[in-house]
């Protein structure tokens, strides 16, 4: 009894690390200043008369919206480490990335939706 709470415990770690993985990389991405000229490349190319600029376009839409990322982060992680929706609801392996990808999209629009909502409403301490 001891090793499976042990187990459900271990999945329970796992599981809170996944989700802050898919925010952290997605955040990185949309927000951080690092990826800042790789999303105005793809902001430049979609904007140009260059063939195949919808496809700069795309990706630009995809690389800064937290939703719209996060769904990839979502499939990227379950692929390499874990698939949540595999291990905890037993769903094949190769549809649990799919929902995998919803899931993680969620959880990046909840967590991002409460900062935001936080950064919003904060209190001016300077009046």
């Amino acid at each position: 009894m001891k090793i499976i709470k042990k187990e459900i415990e271990s999945m329970d770690i796992k599981m809170f690390i996944w989700v802050m993985l898919c925010y952290g990389l997605t955040n990185i991405v949309v927000f951080g200043m690092i990826f800042e000229n790789f999303r105005e490349f793809f902001n430049k190319w979609g904007d140009s008369t260059i063939f195949f600029n919808f496809i700069g376009t795309f990706i630009y839409k995809i690389i800064t919206c937290p939703m719209c990322f996060g769904l990839y982060v979502g499939i990227f992680f379950s692929v390499t480490t874990i698939s949540p929706t595999h291990v905890y609801l037993g769903i094949p392996i190769w549809i649990s990335w799919f929902f995998d990808g919803i899931f993680s999209s969620g959880i990046v629009w909840i967590i991002n939706s409460i900062v935001e909502f936080f950064e919003e409403n904060r209190i001016n301490k300077e009046k």
